[in-house]
């Protein structure tokens, strides 16, 4: 799809994208043999945009993600799907003082889990084999958090679930929008952010595991959930465009799961014990 999208190119609308599939026009190829039918970017402005962005192709996201809107940074996701990790952070709150306790990433294969007092630090260097960081409301929340909390610039390409899915008509939240899109969360339906913070508090404070665990399979949840919720995001925008047969993608088999939430823990943090 990516090569098929003209809205990067400075000047360029959704509207005069359509207009240019619409004359069979659906290819970067195509345009540079006769980039003048723009009229409102000139020639040479739109063959230097399509020229870049062949060569950012091979493995600079950044170039289109600073192009696009993050509604569409859903264009972005096949072609580097493979150097892509689905991430998403539980704080022990929101205010500058709030620490990370878990991160989960993903990368469509492998989960990996980091614990504050454990191996949080692990993080920083793993992250960096990964040119595309996909999340749900991360450019507002997780990225800045991460940044701030271990005093790095994340330079990967954000796409966020939120916006692409929101322009899709889904709102309320990572798991209101798993939700309407038929996600089940078992065992875990119910619980949220607030659920998580709680979930350490009593890890903390007796040294509880299976609070631990609890805690580690919500934030695992939330994070390999986004390929689905990706895949989906990207299959209804495809099939709003001419290109639904070449370019829709099937749909992904979870991971199998390392921790399993300890239903006694969640019970009674539902029933406000802890």
């Amino acid at each position: 799809m990516l090569t098929a999208t003209f809205c990067h190119i400075p000047g360029v609308g959704h509207a005069t994208e359509r207009n240019l599939w619409k004359q069979g026009i659906t290819s970067w190829q195509s345009l540079l043999r006769n980039p003048a039918v723009i009229t409102r970017v000139s020639p040479r402005e739109v063959s230097r945009c399509l020229l870049a962005s062949v060569r950012a192709l091979e493995d600079d996201p950044l170039f289109f993600s600073r192009l696009l809107k993050n509604k569409d940074g859903w264009r972005l996701f096949p072609h580097f799907r493979e150097s892509s990790a689905y991430l998403d952070i539980e704080t022990t709150g929101l205010g500058d003082d709030a620490e990370i306790t878990t991160i989960a990433l993903y990368d469509g294969d492998t989960v990996a889990t980091y614990v504050n007092g454990r191996n949080l630090d692990d993080f920083v260097s793993d992250i960096e084999r990964f040119k595309v960081i996909i999340t749900y409301n991360g450019i507002t929340f997780d990225i800045p958090f991460i940044e701030r909390f271990f005093r790095i610039k994340l330079e990967q390409t954000a796409i966020d679930l939120r916006y692409i899915l929101a322009r899709l008509g889904f709102r309320g939240g990572l798991k209101g929008c798993e939700k309407q899109l038929g996600i089940n969360r078992g065992a875990l339906d119910g619980v949220d952010g607030s659920f998580a913070v709680r979930l350490w508090r009593e890890y903390e404070r007796c040294n509880n595991q299976a609070a631990l665990e609890t805690l580690l399979a919500y934030n695992v949840e939330d994070t390999v959930n986004l390929e689905r919720l990706m895949v989906e995001a990207y299959n209804r925008n495809i099939s709003a465009t001419p290109f639904r047969e070449a370019f829709i993608l099937p749909y992904p088999e979870p991971p199998q799961l390392l921790f399993q939430p300890d239903q006694k823990i969640v019970t009674a943090i539902k029933q406000d014990v802890y």
